[in-house]
């Protein structure tokens, strides 16, 4: 292996880091990254398209690795990934890392994979922990190095199997070697669209899982002796090449010093980030000047190129109305306004089709600022039969680096999220979970994580 390649000294850093080389900072984020992730996927087990895949897979069989989250059972760890990645995905409620370049939700690939190859070879929290703290660390590293424009591929998906991939390899024990050919199997899995945004389906629940069962493959072909491509990143037809336009080099910056994925935000609303500015408006005008739905006349909302073309669309939730409400501003701003709240039950599609919610939002209207480029701003304006006019701007995402939640947000966040999902933990169950994740580097075996909970 040559030891100047990007890739090369990627797999180097992603295997040869050792646990005291970790920034408290970085090891902190990880915890806390993972707690959310496996508390919104708690959650996520109930949603449409999960249950289905959930039962088909459990019935597939084989050996019992890995658990398949808030359920008895256990699958193959590549199927745990797979499913436990879903359900993180499913109700839009992972944590996300946004910037101009674009946003990536690390955690909900690379802790399914992770803790799935963790429980498979028994892997200590610490171990666990450091897997973590890697693959976020390439992931997020991925999407600050990306340039614009996007040709489409949704980014989650196409960094995250090389975080599920780096954080499998450590786990496994690979070497360097073996990792830089892992990153070289993932890029050839490397793939998913951002067309079932736009279109509203239940597969772009199964995006980020797709991601995670294929870093787990990658690493264990690598383990097995399958070679691929030496500069999976900066080669040519590589990553970049291919892909996705950017500057590998900026990978390279503050490699094992800097860790990105502290960066990373905590969603405070159950839906595409793209809406969270304009719930966030929405919101702020019903608490200060409460109003009834009959008050109102009719709602504008502006919003920049980039979030107009995943959320903009009209609003239409008759093929599938959790998803539909998921990925509409229209939607996001009736409710908000309508309900003075945006959480989990909102999205229920009893909730979307409430009638007094779909005659509000037929009264939103869309509006792009072109200048806005890449932006998540939004300005949301209401105007009542009396003649009066409102309005809100808010600028940052609510959660996000620039507008981060108080510590208390975001433990009401994941227990709310615990108590809820195809099994619901009582009180003192989830505490215990969030104690567990909290302290996950001090157990002695990842699948302590879980025992007794299900």
């Amino acid at each position: 292996m040559s030891p100047d390649t990007l890739s090369a000294r990627l797999a180097a850093h992603v295997i040869d880091t050792p646990w005291d080389a970790l920034p408290p900072a970085a090891v902190l984020a990880a915890k806390h990254m993972a707690l959310d992730t496996l508390a919104v996927a708690w959650a996520g087990t109930s949603a449409p398209g999960i249950p289905p895949v959930r039962d088909a897979l459990i019935d597939e069989g084989g050996k019992p690795q890995s658990a398949v989250w808030a359920t008895s059972a256990k699958i193959p760890a590549r199927s745990a990934a797979f499913l436990n990645s879903a359900a993180a995905a499913a109700l839009d409620f992972d944590g996300m890392r946004a910037s101009e370049r674009g946003s990536v939700h690390s955690d909900s690939v690379v802790l399914p994979a992770a803790l799935a190859v963790a429980e498979q070879h028994g892997a200590t929290g610490q171990e666990l922990v450091a897997a973590l703290v890697l693959g976020n660390d390439i992931v997020t590293r991925l999407g600050a190095a990306s340039a614009l424009p996007h040709r489409g591929w949704y980014q989650t998906s196409i960094y995250g199997i090389m975080g599920a991939a780096a954080a499998a390899a450590r786990l496994m024990k690979l070497d360097a070697e073996q990792t830089m050919h892992a990153f070289g199997i993932a890029v050839n899995q490397a793939c998913s669209t951002q067309l079932p945004n736009i279109e509203r389906s239940l597969v772009k629940r199964y995006s980020s899982a797709f991601a995670a069962q294929g870093g787990v493959l990658a690493a264990l072909l690598a383990a097995r002796g399958i070679t691929a491509a030496r500069q999976a990143f900066e080669g040519r037809f590589g990553f970049y090449e291919l892909y996705q336009p950017g500057e590998p080099d900026r990978l390279l910056d503050g490699l094992g010093v800097s860790y990105p994925h502290v960066e990373t935000g905590v969603k405070r609303f159950p839906s595409c980030a793209c809406n969270h500015t304009a719930i966030e408006a929405a919101l702020q005008l019903a608490r200060e000047h409460p109003v009834q739905a009959s008050g109102i006349a009719d709602l504008d909302v502006t919003i920049s190129p980039y979030v107009h073309r995943l959320v903009g669309a009209p609003f239409d939730p008759s093929s599938d109305p959790q998803v539909a409400a998921q990925f509409s501003v229209q939607y996001s701003v009736a409710a908000a306004m309508l309900r003075g709240r945006f959480g989990v039950g909102d999205i229920e599609p009893e909730a979307v089709l409430d009638p007094a919610t779909l005659a509000l939002a037929r009264r939103v209207t869309v509006h792009v600022d072109e200048s806005w480029g890449n932006g998540r701003a939004a300005t949301v304006v209401v105007r009542l039969h009396s003649g009066e006019r409102r309005e809100r701007h808010v600028a940052h995402i609510p959660g996000s680096r620039e507008a981060p939640l108080a510590e208390a947000d975001r433990s009401e966040k994941a227990l709310d999220c615990l108590r809820a999902g195809v099994q619901p933990l009582d009180g003192e169950q989830a505490q215990r979970l969030v104690d567990r994740v909290l302290g996950l580097d001090r157990l002695a075996n990842a699948r302590e994580l879980l025992k007794d909970l299900a």
